[in-house]
């Protein structure tokens, strides 16, 4: 009996009665494609588009929409388009992207602070490229106790103009005491070099004309940033004038040979900026803003100065 090839391979017929099947699918023509009102519903039931595609569409269509639901509110019902006021933005602020208003420097006490900072910029600069490398050098080379006797020579010719302005301030006492220490430390301390008069309990004083000024009522005034000389004011600036006429190193240089002055006095710049290497790891680590924290730390130093350590209280205390 003859059998069919088709008859042999049934799986082959049954494949190519699905691709008759479905070939006379796609070519049906839905009636209603024509009657869509919209544009999506007619791109959805054009022809040639079976039911499984209309389907398809409707399912893409859908998510579509939700899609730009969520699009256009966030999560806690904010348009994405408005910036949410509890959302932080983190990482930089470029000048596009800044809040309306900027910062303005409107310090009482430091009315120049923009010029200011630029001084202390190049202050220190130069600090790091020559003083305190010089400094390090100092240090270096001078024992411990030979820089010790250096620090107490010039600590005693300090005592001179300290005495001159404890008169002017009608401090008495502590001028009569200054003078002491000067006296003792030049005889019995062999020029300075040993300190005799603060074991003996002559207590060292720092006056200046900066404070003899600050003692008979003239205002500190703004805040003033000096080349090379670093922080002062309008006040202090003017006495800084007088406390250099009335140095016994600048005084002396005049009656030696030209370069014996300059020698002293780089000896006593490089001695103290050595003494302020130990301090100085201290204000970088604790400094966020190292020009601020010098600023007010000299500011407050020099006012307990002028009060001896009790100052009234000032307006902006008051106001704290």
């Amino acid at each position: 009996m003859n059998h069919s090839p088709l008859l042999k391979f049934p799986s082959l017929l049954v494949l190519l009665l699905g691709l008759f099947l479905t070939a006379c699918a796609t070519t049906n023509k839905n009636p209603t494609a024509n009657n869509a009102p919209t544009d999506s519903t007619a791109t959805n039931n054009a022809p040639g588009n079976s039911a499984a595609d209309k389907s398809d569409a409707t399912t893409k269509n859908a998510m579509t929409d939700s899609a730009s639901e969520n699009s256009s509110t966030s999560g806690n019902g904010t348009p994405n388009n408005q910036k949410d006021p509890t959302v932080s933005s983190d990482g930089p602020v470029f000048k596009n992207g800044a809040p309306a208003t900027y910062p303005t420097y409107n310090n009482k006490k430091d009315p120049w602070e923009p010029m200011n900072r630029a001084v202390f910029s190049f202050n220190e600069s130069v600090d790091d490229y020559v003083f305190k490398p010089v400094a390090k050098g100092y240090k270096w080379m001078m024992p411990d106790p030979l820089e010790a006797a250096v620090g107490n020579v010039f600590s005693n010719f300090n005592d001179i103009p300290v005495t001159l302005n404890n008169l002017l301030q009608l401090k008495f006492n502590n001028a009569l005491t200054s003078s002491m220490r000067l006296l003792v430390n030049t005889t019995f301390g062999l020029g300075g070099i040993v300190d005799v008069a603060s074991d003996i309990g002559l207590e060292k004083h720092d006056e200046d004309f900066g404070q003899t000024l600050g003692y008979h009522g003239v205002a500190s005034g703004p805040y003033l940033v000096l080349p090379f000389l670093g922080p002062s004011s309008t006040r202090d600036a003017g006495g800084r004038v007088l406390d250099i006429a009335s140095d016994p190193v600048f005084i002396g240089s005049f009656f030696v040979a030209p370069f014996i002055g300059p020698i002293v006095g780089g000896t006593r710049a490089a001695d103290t900026r050595a003494g302020l290497l130990k301090s100085e790891k201290t204000l970088d680590e604790a400094a966020l803003d190292k020009y601020d924290f010098v600023r007010d730390a000299y500011l407050q130093r020099r006012r307990n100065l002028v009060f001896d350590g009790n100052p009234p209280k000032s307006k902006d205390d008051e106001e704290d």
